[in-house]
C-alpha cells in the first residue's frame, strides 16, 4: 500500500515517522518543506504539492490545523485522486465538516475514514497514541495495519462523524481538567505545601487525571511546552459548545472554560501554549507554580 501524508506539524510529523518506521512507503508534503527533512531521512519521498501526493498514493492521510485547511487540501487532491482510493482524515474536525468533505470525496469514488488521535504529541512520537476511527468497518479493517503503526489503542467508534464527536468530547474534558489542575496546584502552593510532593500525592489519589500526570509536569517546570496552542483549544471548545446546542446538553463547565481560554488568548496570543491558561491564575495572584524535578517536554 502506497501511503501519502500531508500535514507534518507537531502531531502529523510524528505520525508520518511512525508509518516509515513500520516499513510503509510514504510520500509527504507540507507547505513548510523544512518539516519534511527528518522524514526524508527516514525514507519518505517529498512531493511538491498535495496533488502530487494523491497521484503517488493508494491512501492519503491528512493531519491539518482547521476545517478550512482540510477543505483547501482536499480540493487540491481531488483532481489527482482515483476511484477506489482512500482518504484518512486525522485532523480534528466538526462532525458537519467531516460529513461534508467526505461527501465531496465520495462523489468521486474515494473512500473515506476519519481517524483523529488523542493522548498528546509525546505519545504520537512513541507510536502509542489513541486512534478514534469513524467510517465503514470494511475500510477500518483494510487500514488496521496503517492505524496500528501510529497508535497502540484503536477504537472504531461508528459511522463517519462519530469519531469527530468523541474526539471533541475528549478534548473538552482535557481542557476542563487543565483549568481545574491549575486551581488545585495553586491551592497547594498558597497553602504552603511543597509542590513536588503535592503533585505526587494528587497523582496517587482519586483526584488524579491524565492531564495532571502529563501537562501538570510542564506547568511545574515552567515551560508549558505541550505543542498545542490556545487557538486550537478554542477551536475544539467551539465544536463542543456546538454539539451541546445540537444535542440539547447544557455544558456549563465547558462554557466557563471556553471563556477562560478566550481570556488566555487575549493575554498571551493565539499561538501560546494551551497549558499557559494556568498562567492567568499565576499572574493574577503573583504566584508562580514552579517546582524542581519536572521535564520541559514530555518524552
Amino acid at each position: 500500500m502506497r501511503l501519502g501524508f500531508i500535514g507534518l506539524g507537531n502531531l502529523g510529523g510524528h505520525l508520518a515517522a511512525s508509518l516509515l518506521r513500520h516499513g510503509f512507503k510514504v510520500t509527504v508534503h507540507d507547505r513548510d518543506a523544512a518539516l519534511a527533512a527528518r522524514l526524508v531521512g527516514l525514507g519518505a519521498t517529498w512531493a511538491d504539492s498535495a496533488a502530487e501526493v494523491a497521484g503517488a498514493s493508494d491512501t492519503v492521510l491528512t493531519c491539518l490545523p482547521s476545517p478550512a485547511v482540510s477543505e483547501a487540501v482536499l480540493a487540491q487532491m481531488l483532481p489527482a485522486m482515483r476511484e477506489g482510493m482512500t482518504w484518512i482524515e486525522m485532523s480534528t474536525l466538526g462532525r458537519d465538516d467531516i460529513l461534508r468533505l467526505a461527501g465531496l470525496a465520495q462523489a468521486q469514488g474515494v473512500r473515506v475514514l476519519e481517524a483523529p488521535v488523542t493522548g498528546g504529541v509525546h505519545l504520537a512520537a512513541r507510536g502509542e497514541i489513541t486512534v478514534l476511527a469513524g467510517g465503514e468497518a470494511v475500510d477500518f479493517e483494510a487500514h488496521r495495519a496503517v492505524l496500528e503503526a501510529v497508535g497502540n489503542k484503536l477504537f472504531h467508534i461508528g459511522p463517519l462523524g462519530s469519531a469527530a464527536v468523541i474526539k471533541v468530547i475528549t478534548n473538552m474534558l482535557a481542557f476542563i481538567h487543565l483549568v481545574a489542575d491549575g486551581e488545585a496546584l495553586m491551592l497547594a502552593k498558597r497553602a504552603g505545601l511543597d509542590l513536588k510532593t503535592a503533585w505526587e500525592a494528587i497523582a496517587a489519589s482519586s483526584g488524579t487525571s491524565f492531564v495532571h500526570e502529563t501537562e501538570g509536569q510542564l506547568i511545574l517546570n515552567g515551560s508549558y511546552d505541550i505543542a498545542f496552542s490556545m487557538d486550537l483549544a478554542l477551536k475544539d471548545l467551539g465544536f463542543a459548545m456546538g454539539f451541546g446546542q445540537e444535542f440539547g446538553v447544557p455544558l456549563d463547565l465547558a462554557g466557563q472554560v471556553q471563556q477562560t481560554f478566550v481570556k488566555g488568548r487575549a493575554a498571551y496570543g493565539g499561538q501560546a501554549q494551551s497549558t499557559q491558561i494556568v498562567k492567568l491564575l499565576e499572574d493574577v495572584l503573583g504566584t508562580d507554580l514552579r517546582a524542581d524535578g519536572f521535564p520541559a517536554r514530555l518524552e
